[in-house]
């Protein structure tokens, strides 16, 4: 079977449904393929399950604190309750997305895909032959190159535990080491991160990070950095973690160890040097409008265009620039300022914009203001003492350069100072805007 297209997209998470959607209400035929069930990272094995999960996390944490405070009675979370919660969200995707794709006319297919040429795929028995390509197949764990690695659970292992083991060793301290360790530990498990570097959350403001290392202390996390694993051992009883730490052996025993180090774009099985796409270091080599240096039948899109931050609001932002060059000529460039990230610990911690440490690279004249705030209302309403912030705000403009949080409703009022950034809107007219009270983003006036 040869089939020829507008454009082929290889994958069907989020920047490939809104590349697909776009491109095809203007006219064009459009395929789209993927060898896993449809519907892409964030929806079936990322963000969206997780943050499920994350929901019975805070509801014991909420309790915890409110005790002696008129709240009576111990609540526990029942795992395999909580998955099934999950799977109501997760289980209809893949199946509701293949039909909305056959609604709008887009064919999709099932299987590995590889380029045989510039212009051509081969799916099992199938050529598809694009005028153009897409290639958004995510991402994927890093291999950390160890003896034992292959007993590394992803987190897509973890989102689909029936059981949760007691015993949770997380390798790597980015964002899923430190959310997956706030569910684990608050649903009754014993948990331990080694992290290869000086801290974890490196992607987040190193003073607010100190402060919420106290709630990882104080929830039973055992957070070990400057350790770097070095071998997993299978054993009768589960796995046995061989690590140095600090130049001393360190071993710890788990049921399950979970591949937290890191992923990177999904491109080996597409054969892209048949197609003459080029690749350096694993990454795409991409122009400023999405597309392939080399073949400019080909563009990428998020986590696989590795472009801008891993997340999945910008895999949505770079698929309509894509398609929009696509179907125009190159005329769009993805604009990455004020993109919040947010760790989706208990309570969250948040950034956006640039840090303290950025904007004195830059030679930026600003004032910081910081402060752990426990005292206030918002954090004393909620029994929570882990709440502060830091706002960096540039001296003559009064623009608001940088903003981390951490806390209750930090996940939320990150959103104002990202909507700040991204329209030059100024600290005074944050300062004069009259917010509901009281809320979280009520305290902004403060903050700034």
């Amino acid at each position: 079977m040869n089939k020829v297209y507008d454009l082929v997209i290889i994958g069907t998470g989020t920047a490939a449904m809104v590349a697909a959607m776009q491109v095809r209400a203007a006219g064009w035929s459009v395929a789209i393929i993927d060898f896993r069930p449809f519907g892409g990272t964030c929806a079936l094995r990322g963000c969206d399950p997780k943050k499920m999960l994350v929901s019975g996390a805070e509801v014991i944490d909420f309790a915890s604190r409110m005790r002696g405070h008129g709240v009576a009675g111990k609540v526990d979370i029942e795992w395999p309750d909580l998955m099934a919660f999950k799977r109501s969200f997760t289980d209809p995707i893949p199946a509701k997305h293949e039909r909305m794709y056959i609604e709008k006319g887009i064919d999709p297919f099932h299987g590995h895909a590889r380029f045989i040429d510039r212009n051509t795929m081969k799916l099992d028995d199938k050529v598809l032959k694009g005028r153009h390509f897409l290639i958004a197949a995510g991402a994927e764990p890093v291999k950390i190159g160890i003896p034992g690695e292959e007993h590394l659970a992803t987190s897509e292992d973890f989102l689909n535990l029936e059981c949760l083991p007691q015993r949770i060793v997380l390798v790597g301290g980015g964002y899923i080491a430190a959310e997956f360790s706030h569910i684990a530990a608050r649903a009754g498990a014993k948990v331990t991160i080694l992290q290869r570097g000086e801290r974890i959350l490196v992607h987040f403001d190193p003073d607010l990070v100190d402060w919420l290392m106290e709630k990882f202390a104080k929830i039973g996390v055992d957070v070990r950095t400057r350790t770097e694993v070095e071998s997993i051992e299978k054993t009768a009883n589960g796995y046995l973690v061989r690590a140095d730490s600090d130049g001393r052996s360190t071993m710890v025993e788990a049921d399950i160890v979970v591949h937290a180090a890191g992923r990177a774009p999904a491109l080996d099985a597409l054969d892209l040097e048949a197609a003459d796409v080029a690749v350096k270091s694993g990454r795409l080599q991409l122009n400023e409008y999405l597309q392939s240096i080399s073949n400019p039948a080909v563009y990428a899109a998020g986590d696989a265009a590795q472009m801008g931050p891993p997340l999945t609001p910008v895999s949505s932002h770079d698929a309509k620039i894509a398609a929009a060059n696509m179907l125009e000529g190159n005329t769009l460039k993805p604009n990455y300022a004020g993109v919040p990230s947010v760790a989706f610990t208990v309570p969250p911690i948040a950034a956006v914009g640039l840090s303290e440490a950025q904007a004195r690279k830059q030679g930026l004249k600003f004032r910081a203001k910081s402060q752990k705030a426990s005292d206030w209302y918002t954090a004393r309403r909620v029994a929570e003492p882990t709440y502060g912030f830091k706002v960096l705000v540039e001296e003559k403009t009064e623009r608001v350069l940088g903003a981390h949080l951490v806390g209750p409703h930090a996940d939320e009022v990150i959103n104002i100072f990202a909507l700040a950034i991204r329209h030059d809107l100024r600290a005074e007219t944050l300062r004069a805007t009259i917010f509901a009270y009281p809320t979280g983003a009520s305290d902004i006036g403060y903050i700034l």
